[in-house]
């Protein structure tokens, strides 16, 4: 007898996965691809759609005949901010645009100056100023370098939301998609910003992201779901099997801290600190903030290995040392060695005397606890007042660098701080949330793969 599955297609900038869940929701297949870039009408570089979109019906045509699964539903999790334009006959008009796309500083400020300046709209819409990152700028960005496409557009879709179209020809919007730093969502009076309707953007009304339709391919039913974006998806495993409130740190070459429990709304000193908001599956707002944590990681050890003569990876040789740690407090202070002593500066001094210290493990714990200071300043920024939050999970990259972990846990000694592994986090998420609309009886148990710190 075959297995039920259920089919993500997870798309994230480099790699195009689809995984298989069955009703448990455990992983039993997953098929990896990549696909070259290709370039835009201007010569930018972006995703390669056609590619993505022959890829994900040959993949669905496949698994409806195979011999080993029984598939009954799709779902799909992808990057956010991104964006597809269709016309009255529902075909799309444009290639998906790169969110790294340059935009013209006057374009956003058409809609700056007239809702209150900047800092008022940002805030509002809890999206810092990130040009094309801001997904609500892509369109108008289109509506004012090609109106004559933007002229046809009769609908614009989310990029989960499109893939999910493909399928379905269905067009709808939810909000984890629009409350990802997209400028569109008014988080004052949780609705579309009235900017987006007096510039003409044709956006549907959000509905649930565990919404399913039902299709028909290739003689077989199959439900399929309306998309959500990757950020929230990723914290839906957190929310379902999580005892208590719980702060979601996700490292890797930028760490970005959510506080799904954080209700307060966002002010402008927060947002000038990289502060922004998403929109859980819950429909609530997820306060977070941001640092290019591996970034700043990686630059200063290509600095540590051209001074000590060492491998790129030999930082991973270093375990926590209370004597090194007691050595670079009493050497630096207050001071740093590394970053600017400014409060919120994520910026490396240029120039670094390495000479002041007498080895490598020396000068890595130096870097470390300059790092965590400003990971927790980070996440403090998110932090309640009540200080409700009780559990907080590592994932990502720097859940396996001890000597982070070590200065993280004592920074927040009064909370249980966990590292956490779950296999394919995202896809897991996008697969939890349809779950209960196909099988609302099943309430499998999901393994955190959590380890305290």
């Amino acid at each position: 007898m075959k297995e039920k599955v259920i089919a993500i297609f997870d798309i994230g900038k480099t790699n195009k996965k689809v995984i298989l869940f069955n009703y448990d929701l455990k992983p039993v297949s997953e098929v990896e691809e990549k696909f070259a870039e290709i370039k835009d009408d201007d010569g930018y570089p972006c995703d390669d759609i056609e590619k993505i979109e022959k890829w994900i019906k040959n993949s669905i045509n496949d698994l409806v005949h195979s011999d080993k699964y029984d598939l009954a539903a799709v779902n799909f999790t992808t990057y956010g901010a991104t964006l597809a334009y269709l016309d009255s006959s529902g075909k799309r008009l444009t290639p998906i645009y790169n969110y790294l796309k340059p935009i013209d500083d006057s374009i956003p400020e058409k809609v700056y100056k007239k809702n209150g300046g900047q800092d008022e709209f940002c805030r509002r819409t809890a999206s810092p100023a990130l040009g094309m990152l801001n997904s609500g700028m892509q369109a108008l960005w289109l509506k004012y370098t090609r109106p004559e496409v933007f002229a046809r557009v009769k609908y614009i879709l989310h990029f989960p939301q499109y893939l999910s179209y493909l399928l379905t020809s269905k067009i709808y919007s939810e909000h984890t998609s629009i409350g990802c730093h997209t400028a569109l969502w008014d988080f004052d009076n949780m609705n579309y910003h009235p900017w987006v309707r007096s510039e003409g953007l044709n956006l549907p009304v959000p509905v649930d992201v565990s919404t399913l339709n039902e299709v028909v391919i290739e003689g077989k039913k199959l439900k399929v779901g309306i998309g959500i974006h990757d950020s929230s998806s990723s914290l839906a495993p957190y929310f379902a099997s999580s005892n208590g409130k719980f702060l979601l740190i996700s490292t890797g070459t930028w760490c970005i801290n959510m506080n799904p429990f954080n209700t307060e709304k966002l002010t402008a000193e927060q947002l000038d600190r990289d502060c922004l908001c998403y929109i859980s599956i819950t429909k609530r707002p997820v306060k977070s903030s941001r640092l290019f944590l591996g970034h700043l990681h990686e630059v200063a050890v290509s600095k540590l290995n051209d001074h000590f003569k060492t491998r790129s990876d030999y930082y991973k040789k270093v375990k926590p040392d209370k004597r090194l740690l007691e050595i670079c407090r009493k050497k630096c202070g207050e001071n740093r060695f590394f970053f600017e002593n400014l409060p919120y500066s994520r910026e490396l001094k240029e120039k670094n005397d390495l000479f002041v210290f007498k080895s490598y493990q020396e000068a890595y714990h130096q870097l470390m606890v300059e790092l965590s200071e400003l990971t927790v300043e980070a996440i403090d920024l998110v932090m309640t007042a009540d200080n409700v939050i009780k559990n907080i999970y590592i994932t990502g990259g720097f859940s396996n660098n001890q000597l982070f972990l070590k200065l993280i846990s004592e920074a927040y000694s009064m909370k249980n701080v966990y590292t956490s592994e779950v296999f394919n986090a995202t896809a897991l998420g996008a697969a939890l949330v349809i779950l209960d609309s196909l099988k609302p009886e099943k309430k499998p148990v999901l393994n955190l793969g959590l380890n305290r710190s």
